[in-house]
């Protein structure tokens, strides 16, 4: 079927096209990147699935650790049960955006050294200089980059168990305080660091 021609009140002149498409924003329009900077990432720690024996076999049930976290230092955790591993990382992805914290961050790396244990597990975490990047295992690097450290060095001491690991990750974060913050809990006047003197050769 041919375009429909249409002539414009202040021209003499017809004019081929469908006019302007309803519904698209136009090319200057900025609701793209605020969606884009409401999102979270998500990320899949751990899969774990476990059998029970009942009389006609075997029933198997799946858990997922997942992640969340907006990557400007609020992130969360969340454990998800279910018969299938798509409902177990469901629930689990809701349980980690309904229990996020924020957590204090400087720049892009830590305000300062914090060891944390939880269970079996102890992970030490060093503030970077930057461009070091985020030197760390599987576990602790997705809870790291969740929060939006990019600069950091890390240990894990102890159990290898993810769960144990991914939470002590986060019990270290939540440690963290801002210089300020501990001056004001003292009634200190808040001042400005000392600079940096380098030692003389």
């Amino acid at each position: 079927m041919a375009d429909e021609i249409r002539v414009p009140s202040d021209s003499g002149r017809p004019m081929r096209g469908r006019g302007p498409r309803r519904g698209r924003p136009a090319p200057g329009s900025d609701s793209g990147d605020e969606k884009r900077e409401n999102e979270l990432t998500e990320k899949v720690i751990f899969i774990n699935r476990s059998a029970k024996v009942v009389k006609g076999g075997r029933r198997f049930s799946f858990s997922a650790l997942v992640v969340a976290g907006d990557r400007r230092g609020r992130v969360g955790l969340g454990l998800g049960k279910a018969g299938e591993v798509a409902d177990a990382i469901r629930k689990g992805s809701d349980i980690a955006k309904r229990s996020m914290v924020g957590v204090s961050l400087r720049a892009a790396t830590i305000p300062h050294e914090v060891l944390s244990t939880y269970g079996g597990a102890r992970v030490l975490l060093r503030p970077a200089s930057p461009g070091t990047g985020v030197i760390a295992g599987k576990t602790v690097r997705a809870v790291l980059e969740a929060a939006g450290v990019k600069d950091v060095l890390s240990k894990s001491l102890g159990s290898n168990n993810a769960a144990n690991v991914a939470k002590s990750t986060l019990q270290a974060l939540q440690m963290l305080r801002q210089r300020e913050d501990i001056l004001r809990g003292r009634g200190l006047a808040v001042t400005a660091p000392p600079a940096h003197v380098p030692a003389a050769n």
